[in-house]
């Protein structure tokens, strides 16, 4: 039995997330959703449990990709990263500590 998605999640695999792809997974988790709770109602979750593995598997491979994807820092943020790590970096570097002491607020009060 083929199921609306199923297409779209081979056709998915090799593009980038943007919002359409969100979209079309998360139809693909109410397409799944939906077939569990309509099998539930019906008695029959296991005699269809290779469909159900099937559509399981699609949904996870596609989760996966969706989260490495979003997850994934492109070479132009992790350019910004590092840059900023950096600044940072060389900031702390460049302060020099001044600690106060108690001697030197004396000798400003004495100089006249």
């Amino acid at each position: 039995m083929d199921y609306a998605g199923q297409d779209e999640a081979k056709i998915m695999s090799d593009q980038t997330y943007d919002d359409g792809r969100a979209r079309n997974l998360e139809a693909l988790l109410r397409v799944l959703a939906e077939r569990i709770r309509a099998l539930d109602e019906r008695g029959e979750l296991l005699k269809h449990a290779a469909q159900l593995q099937q559509l399981m598997g699609d949904v996870r491979s596609e989760l996966f990709h969706y989260e490495v994807r979003c997850t994934y820092d492109t070479p132009e943020i992790a350019e910004h990263r590092r840059i900023i790590a950096e600044a940072a970096d060389t900031h702390e570097e460049s302060w020099q500590s001044n600690p106060w002491t108690k001697d030197e607020d004396e000798d400003e009060e004495k100089t006249p």
